[in-house]
């Protein structure tokens, strides 16, 4: 029987390569995904992308979600609290393994094997320690899509907030910027790739700035408005 796996899904592009990864291995199942929204501005954490466009992606994907609801500015111990109450709730159903999307944070990994192990979970990284050059050149040559819902403003120009990662996206990167933005520079909405039954409608929105972060607003559209 395949192993039965949970996905941490933040619903960017990194996401959407590990997951499509884990699809292709026919040892796992993966039971859902994952994915932390914050109270109040009803968003996926860190990203600031619409909880309506989650759940588009998770129904493209076809795979359920568990939403794990934190508070704004949260603090480690609610948010570790309220994770761990997530993942009992698979413990008991039989998962022990849980996949992310991370490339080569080690003090990243290190937290989250420790986090699970103290429940008797393992993490799973499907694409750690891939280059993030030859990742890229994978993100354009499966056609997956995305664009910068979010950037750093101190690592990236506000002009890259809203445009879609596209090769001259990558072009017009810093020298010093990770292909991946895997030191912060950049989050992503994944929207179209080989993991979506259909790619995701959406408009980007206005650009505003908030908590030292530049977000693109991006905003949900009928189907019928995305096909005309």
């Amino acid at each position: 029987m395949p192993e039965p796996i949970l996905f941490c899904w933040s619903g960017g592009k990194d996401s959407a390569m590990a997951l499509d990864a884990l699809q292709k291995n026919p040892n796992v199942q993966i039971v859902a995904l994952l994915t932390t929204v914050t109270e109040t501005y009803d968003r996926i954490s860190m990203h600031g992308v619409r909880r309506e466009l989650l759940l588009l992606q998770a129904q493209s994907i076809g795979i359920p979600l568990h939403e794990v609801c934190i508070p704004p500015q949260c603090v480690n111990p609610i948010y570790e609290q309220r994770m761990e109450e997530a993942l009992r709730i698979h413990y008991v159903q039989g998962v022990r393994s849980v996949a992310f999307g991370d490339i080569f944070l080690e003090d990243l990994r290190a937290y989250r094997e420790k986090n699970l192990a103290r429940i008797g979970m393992t993490a799973n990284f499907p694409i750690w320690k891939r280059d993030t050059r030859e990742l890229i050149r994978h993100f354009h040559t499966h056609k997956f899509r995305a664009i910068a819902a979010c950037i750093d403003p101190k690592m990236l120009p506000r002009t890259f907030a809203g445009r879609e990662l596209d090769e001259s996206f990558f072009r017009d990167l810093p020298p010093a910027a990770d292909p991946c933005g895997e030191n912060g520079e950049f989050h992503t909405f994944a929207f179209g790739g080989p993991i979506f039954r259909h790619p995701i409608p959406f408009r980007a929105g206005e650009i505003v700035e908030r908590d030292g972060f530049v977000f693109c607003d991006l905003v949900p559209e009928a189907f019928a408005v995305a096909g005309s």
